[in-house]
């Protein structure tokens, strides 16, 4: 998310979040650097003065690079929002109660929201049903189109994966929400950092994981694995917690082997090709297209469609492309609707197969089977 929308606020109470069937950490770490305080090396992401950074040179932003932004744009004529039916929201096709145990279900809720049924399991990434992305729903960037899903229509919910704090991603509307509707069965999954601040809410159940860590959730087809992975991101929700918790990329795996990526929110980097060879080959790989412009400040933090494309490839180049991070919330000077086009014509230079290519509409469910 840009900078725009984070200004000091004090936080709200958050609803707790509960236990889901299992949810058992199989290598996480009570605080931060605590798997680390052994003698072994300080892994590379974590800042000898406390927080985290960016491991890599593509991570490099210009100092005062918000405030050129702003200079900038006030000359500056951007496309218009587009009408609405440039952004159908369509039926989806959900799972109830879950989806086949050998099957994966997708469905698109907007953004970087997913409902994800995987394993006999039904997850939610970084949910957000409020109508701003936002500290406070007065102001800040809105919806451009509703929900894919109505919250009415969700399945109940095993477990949640957070990529960061940014307002865009962690809605502290919508984790009330959850809590009120399914208490102590939701699991949150989340980088280092979050477990204390959802604990001071009387939040406990949490999997508070650093990259290359993981969880198991169990499900009727036994434990799907959690791995929290690299991402090339930042993370504040106030002017004075910058870095203070840790971003990250996502992969499940199901006992049968079936395997989902979800990006998160992140520039490209040079780990994705570990990423994929570690992890992959990947059934579905979920990355950002979108928030991009102006290109000088937002490349270390969002890739472009060119980018996920080559992202995709890195990953392993298999399995289906899910577009995401475009078309729901406007954050960055890029046309709403140029995301699509971009990543459309990068998928054809790269001579990949149109049918692993799904730019999804709101609500649009894709099903992998066989």
């Amino acid at each position: 998310m840009d900078r725009r929308s984070f200004v000091a606020k004090s936080s709200g109470v958050l609803a707790g979040l509960g236990l889901a069937r299992l949810a058992q950490p199989l290598a996480a770490s009570a605080e931060i650097l605590e798997s680390h305080s052994g003698g072994g090396p300080r892994p590379a992401h974590h800042n000898p003065k406390g927080g985290f950074v960016n491991p890599w040179t593509t991570a490099e932003r210009e100092e005062g690079g918000f405030w050129r932004w702003q200079r900038e744009r006030r000359g500056k004529e951007l496309a218009p929002n587009p009408p609405a039916d440039a952004l159908p929201v369509v039926a989806s096709d959900i799972a109830y109660p879950h989806a086949p145990v050998d099957e994966v279900w997708i469905t698109w809720v907007g953004h970087a929201t997913f409902l994800i049924q995987i394993g006999g399991l039904n997850l939610l990434t970084d949910p957000h049903w409020s109508q701003r992305a936002s500290p406070v729903q007065l102001v800040g960037p809105t919806r451009m189109v509703e929900p894919g899903v109505p919250w009415e229509r969700l399945p109940l919910i095993d477990g949640v994966l957070l990529s960061h704090d940014h307002y865009d991603h962690l809605d502290e509307g919508t984790v009330r929400r959850v809590h009120k509707r399914w208490g102590k069965r939701v699991q949150w999954f989340t980088p280092l950092g979050y477990r204390g601040w959802f604990r001071s809410q009387g939040v406990r159940q949490v999997n508070e994981l650093d990259w290359w860590q993981e969880a198991a959730l169990d499900g009727p087809a036994g434990r799907t694995r959690i791995i929290a992975l690299p991402a090339q991101h930042w993370t504040s929700r106030t002017p004075w917690d910058r870095q203070e918790k840790l971003w990250a990329s996502w992969a499940m795996v199901t006992p049968s082997g079936r395997k989902v990526y979800f990006g998160g929110d992140s520039g490209w980097f040079p780990g994705y090709p570990e990423i994929g060879e570690r992890a992959g080959p990947f059934d579905a790989v979920l990355l950002p297209i979108g928030a991009y412009d102006p290109r000088w400040f937002m490349r270390p933090v969002h890739m472009n469609p060119e980018e996920a494309v080559r992202a995709y490839r890195e990953l392993g180049g298999q399995g289906t492309f899910a577009a995401m991070h475009w078309g729901t919330f406007r954050l960055t000077d890029e046309d709403p609707l140029e995301p699509p086009r971009r990543v459309r014509a990068a998928w054809k230079e790269s001579n990949l197969a149109n049918e692993r290519l799904w730019v999804a509409r709101h609500g649009e469910t894709r099903i992998i089977a066989g």
